[in-house]
């Protein structure tokens, strides 16, 4: 963990569930949490958000300690959290303004702040400009998560905790407001806990995952290398797919071709201009990889990239799971490959062999600023 992050663990009962939960998470980005439901990701949310107090439970935030086990805990309204709900549950005889006001300090103690986070940033970053003198009432249910969300941000939280914002929305409206999420992640530094069961909205925002199933934590890491580990049900599932955080190098304006570096290896796919240096990310499906023992010839496929076969994992479906790792030395990020066992066979792939990855079909993201952290 980077100093200034997060350390939460709690375990304990709550009811008939029980949790047993520890991650660390560091101080800038967005973690998800993530598993099916009734894995308890709202409970643990719950338990660093100080709404549920189990007495073996540790809660550390930036060096701040919320709780710890020699019975130090702070009541919710002392954390310095902002928190997203599914609804957003804004109150009906305000306007947006103040709404978005509502729960705010005062001025004086902004002021005295470091970095504080200031209205017209976030009414920028959100997009509700037009929207501050309406009642919720004529608000869409994006617009309503918005403003929530601008509500928990002007707060002046330390940790913003979002808990299944969009799963209340329909796909259009969860298409809307993605894009200012994203804004979010890109923009501020601050330390985001987004929770759901959505892997598509965790690709587009997650730097860093920590999986659950059943009240535990069965590991936490960067996205792809969580997507990527054979031994974990991200890589095994049918529609598994690893996300590469990619650099445009080139774009081709006759044929509408854009070129994304990795570490290792270049991906091309239609798109349209972008600017050198610009930072997308990068969606590769298991099932759109293919390997090679030899360069292929000519081909309609125009990502077919060196690597070795770094893991592999038979699947009861006759299948077999390859992780490749991109470059000739295999340094590079990992991709999936899901063919058949038959083709394994035929081929005679093995771990630690030298491997052509033919990659059918490449999936950019919007356009981000930097992803380092």
């Amino acid at each position: 963990m980077t100093a200034g992050g997060i350390r939460a663990e709690f375990r304990g009962a709550i009811g008939a569930f029980a949790l047993d939960a520890a991650f660390t998470a560091p101080s800038k980005g967005v973690t998800a949490i993530f598993g099916p439901s009734g894995c308890g990701k709202t409970t643990l949310l719950r338990c660093i958000a100080g709404l549920l107090r189990l007495r073996d439970g540790l809660c550390e935030i930036d060096g701040e300690l919320w709780q710890a086990r020699d019975e130090t805990f702070l009541p919710t309204h002392r954390r310095p959290l902002g928190y997203v709900f599914q609804e957003a549950s804004l109150f009906p005889h305000l306007p947006v303004r103040r709404n978005l006001l509502f729960g705010a300090p005062k001025p004086r103690a902004i002021a005295a702040l470091d970095s504080p986070i200031a209205f017209d940033e976030i009414v920028d970053l959100l997009g509700v400009a037009p929207l501050l003198d309406r009642s919720p009432k004529n608000l869409s249910g994006g617009e309503r998560q918005r403003v929530a969300i601008g509500r928990a941000l002007l707060s002046q939280p330390k940790l913003l905790l979002m808990d299944e914002p969009l799963s209340a929305l329909d796909r259009a409206t969860k298409d809307e407001i993605m894009p200012f999420l994203e804004r979010l992640h890109d923009r501020l530094s601050l330390p985001i806990l987004y929770v759901s069961h959505d892997i598509a909205e965790i690709e587009r925002l997650a730097d860093r995952i920590v999986l659950m199933d059943r009240g535990k934590v069965l590991a936490e890491g960067a996205l792809a290398d969580l997507e990527s580990d054979p031994a974990l049900p991200l890589a095994t599932s049918r529609e598994a797919a690893v996300t590469l955080d990619g650099v445009v190098e080139a774009y081709d304006l006759a044929f509408g071709l854009i070129t994304l570096a990795v570490p290792g290896g270049r991906f091309v796919s239609s798109a349209p201009g972008a600017p050198v240096g610009e930072h997308r990310r990068i969606r590769v499906v298991a099932r759109d990889v293919s390997l090679a023992r030899a360069p292929p010839g000519p081909s309609s496929i125009l990502n077919i990239l060196p690597g070795r076969i770094a893991a592999a994992r038979a699947l009861e479906t006759n299948e077999m799971l390859a992780v490749v790792a991109l470059g000739s030395e295999g340094a590079g990020p990992r991709l999936l490959s899901r063919i058949t066992r038959k083709s394994w066979e035929t081929l005679g792939l093995a771990e630690g062999m030298p491997v052509y990855a033919q990659v059918k079909a490449v999936a950019l993201g919007p356009r981000r600023s930097d992803f380092s952290q």
